[in-house]
């Protein structure tokens, strides 16, 4: 069987409908950390959405609340930070006020994280394999046989070639587009209904970037899945996600349809537009963008 015909283990999600709730409401997203002067600092203020089966794209510059986001849907916000929210409910279940046991058995099974490079998120001191069959075993009840076959469909439905070489693999024996491709396999085998992907490709050259982003396409759209699209990549986001919130000061600036990007009317969108390099255009002066102190209030 081809990489491409093999199917992510894991549960089929039902067929969405056009009345179906959405996977996730958030409502007045705040995330705050303990400043040095005293007091709190909000890092994430007041950031409103919703997620169906669909891509949502977040964009903005780095320190703009993106990641921040997410780890808060997921319950990683690191030590010593707060989250508070109007309403934060994945499958019209409040995560704020589910037990952490409760919410530990919800994240990897159900809302699942891509982070931003595998360097730093593989355990240098377990093989992919071993890595991908704990995480399912941790999530479903899988005999260590079954486990390590789900595994190797997982890294074949990543399109990595020799599935049996790499499960043996260290994570510094790997390419970082191959090592991207397993982080992938592993937060996908135990089946998840909304994914999180911080940045997936931000460290890949283009061609695999483009490969990793066919793949994640590809999975959603089959298994009827959300998807959080994290980046600072407008280009990239508007050709690959559905929606797009941009973020900027730890608040969404503008939302719109990716289609209609080019077409933002917020001025720090439209600055973001205009710094984009393009072919044949002129690259003197460079072009800056003029942040308003407005946009941070």
């Amino acid at each position: 069987m081809s990489a491409a015909t093999v199917a992510v283990p894991g549960p089929a999600l039902p067929a969405a409908s056009a009345a179906e709730a959405p996977l996730l409401q958030v409502e007045d997203l705040r995330v705050s950390y303990p400043a040095r002067e005293g007091g709190w600092s909000e890092v994430v203020r007041g950031v409103s959405f919703t997620l169906g089966r669909e891509r949502l794209g977040i964009v903005g510059e780095s320190g703009s609340g993106k990641s921040q986001t997410g780890r808060a849907v997921l319950g990683l916000t690191a030590p010593g930070g707060r989250v508070a929210a109007q309403r934060l409910a994945f499958r019209g279940q409040d995560l704020l006020t589910l037990p952490p046991a409760a919410r530990r058995a919800l994240r990897g099974r159900r809302i699942a994280m891509v982070l931003q490079d595998p360097k730093y998120s593989l355990n240098p001191v377990l093989t992919i394999g071993a890595q991908i069959v704990e995480t399912l075993q941790a999530h479903r009840p899988v005999e260590a046989r079954a486990a390590h076959e789900a595994a190797l469909q997982a890294l074949a439905a990543v399109q990595i070639d020799d599935p049996q070489r790499v499960f043996g693999l260290y994570p510094h024996e790997v390419s970082g587009g191959m090592g991207q491709r397993a982080m992938i396999a592993m937060m996908l085998i135990a089946g998840p209904e909304l994914l999180i992907a911080d940045e997936p490709t931000s460290a890949l050259d283009v061609t695999v970037q483009l490969e990793v982003l066919g793949i994640l396409d590809r999975l959603v759209r089959d298994r009827g899945m959300g998807l959080i699209f994290i980046s600072h990549d407008l280009r990239l986001v508007s050709s690959f996600c559905d929606r797009v919130l941009v973020m900027y000061g730890g608040r969404v600036m503008e939302e719109l349809a990716a289609a209609d990007l080019p077409r933002a009317s917020h001025p720090y969108t439209q600055g973001l537009l205009n710094c984009l390099p393009r072919l044949g255009g002129t690259t003197r002066p460079l072009p800056t963008l003029d942040r308003q102190a407005q946009w941070a209030r």
